[in-house]
């Protein structure tokens, strides 16, 4: 057989395209007869995408609640069918999944293969579902798509990239700082206007402010390590740790070993007892405790900004950076969102003109001009110049961290390292443990999770 299919010759090969020839011809008249317009595209399932000009309608997935529907609609979805006649969008409200910021639906839709065209997704959780295999590779979608890695910070930029291939465009993003109180500054005999900038300075102000009331409960907090964004995580970066280095993760570096050391210390110092009690009072009213005017200092986002307007505080307050150790550089993080392409959408190429859309920069801009945008923090800095963000002297504290702000490892256990990390938290502050025993457990669990996801 092997030789007679070497005597084929070039007679042969012919014949063959001749018959190939008419019968692509053939293929092509029937195309015509079916009264569709141009040619139709394969997506990466291998499945017909739609041809262009016909009239396609993508389902668009998201986790938020409110006016969010409303107002993307509006300002947005609006803009992009007017410029895509050719392309509809159904907007489909899908809740996360527990206290996550991910969708069991979504992944169920995934796995039984259909899935929506297009999701609003936390970039957090992109190297774990990038690892599953449940998000459409973008890579080369960008690199033919006139967008840029420059066109966004950094940090946001990274945390869509998983084994150097796209899997979102980043949109949205926020950024943390100190809030303090000038007022209880004030009062405590220290400079309202000279905020601390080493934790040691925090240390010292903090027990300043804190004041017992009669009943041996807290009337005033200095300071709680743990509330708000004080996160075991954020506390890490701000004694100079680090959760990943060359390309290892990291829990128990030496530095959040002493992080977590120090927000025991708190614990112990001040009574866990009595610093729960006074933050389960202020949270029976709902408030932000910073706002109650009783919290000296705290660690929180830009978007506590968009609270003034509701409580109107009648204390005198401003933002710093967050204080670090000593000898170490004053850091922020970020998080934030993305829009992404699950594994399996059945409209590629009209999902990715979507994604192009919303999260580059004609999108960006319509949606952070409504008028409810408040201080939203945009993943594209020519967008926040633009919109002269930087005029809100608050706002300008968050927005000059950004080009150096850290994020989570991108990794395929992020999700299971931070859980990780939040309850040794707990034990630590809780007197169950050291903070160096506790932080070990956690690297180890974290590569047991890690070796079994590579296997």
């Amino acid at each position: 057989m092997e030789s007679n299919a070497r005597t084929t010759g070039w007679k042969g090969k012919k014949r063959i395209s001749a018959l190939l020839g008419i019968g692509l011809a053939i293929i092509l008249a029937l195309a015509g007869c079916s009264g569709k317009s141009g040619t139709s595209v394969i997506d990466d399932n291998g499945e017909p995408d739609a041809a262009p000009g016909d009239q396609v309608t993508i389902d668009f997935w998201f986790p938020w609640g409110g006016d969010y529907q409303k107002e993307f609609k509006q300002y947005v979805v609006d803009e992009f069918e007017k410029k895509h006649p050719n392309i509809k969008v159904k907007m489909t409200f899908v809740e996360s999944s527990g206290q996550t910021q991910s969708s069991d639906k979504l992944l169920t839709a995934i796995a039984g293969g259909n899935p929506p065209d297009v999701a609003l997704f936390d970039r957090f959780l992109i190297g774990s579902w990038a690892a599953k295999g449940s998000l459409t590779d973008l890579t080369e979608f960008v690199e033919n798509g006139g967008v840029s890695p420059d066109d966004y910070y950094k940090s946001v930029w990274d945390e869509s990239v998983y084994e150097k291939k796209v899997y979102a465009l980043p949109w949205g993003t926020d950024n943390r700082a100190m809030y303090y109180n000038k007022t209880l500054m004030e009062k405590a005999g220290l400079d309202p206007n000279n905020p601390p900038k080493t934790m040691a300075e925090l240390d010292e102000m903090a027990e300043a402010i804190f004041v017992e009331g009669k009943n041996g409960k807290y009337d005033e907090i200095g300071f709680i390590p743990w509330m708000n964004q004080g996160f075991l995580y954020t506390q890490a970066w701000n004694w100079g740790g680090a959760w990943e280095q060359n390309g290892e993760l990291t829990p128990n570096h030496p530095q959040n070993v002493k992080a977590l050391d120090w927000m025991a210390g708190y614990a112990k110092k001040y009574n866990i007892e009595n610093l729960t009690s006074f933050s389960t009072a202020i949270g029976q009213t709902g408030m932000n405790p910073f706002w109650t005017g009783k919290v000296g200092f705290v660690f929180d986002g830009n978007w506590v900004l968009n609270d003034l307007s509701k409580y109107k505080p009648e204390f005198e307050w401003g933002v710093a950076p967050m204080p670090a150790a000593d000898g170490y550089p004053s850091i922020t993080w970020a998080g934030g969102w993305s829009y992404v392409i699950p594994k399996g959408a059945k409209h590629t190429n009209e999902a990715w003109e979507f994604v192009k859309f919303v999260a580059h920069k004609e999108g960006t801009l319509l949606w952070s001009k409504r008028p409810t945008a408040g201080n939203d923090i945009t993943v594209m800095p020519s967008v926040n110049d633009e919109l002269k963000l930087a005029d809100n002297p608050n706002l300008k504290i968050f927005l000059d961290m950004m080009p150096n702000a850290f994020t989570r490892p991108v990794t395929p256990v992020g999700s299971f390292l931070w859980n990780e990390a939040m309850r040794v938290q707990d034990l630590a502050i809780n007197g169950k443990g050291e903070a160096q025993q506790l932080l070990d457990e956690v690297k180890k669990n974290v590569d047991a999770e890690l070796a079994k996801i590579k296997k």
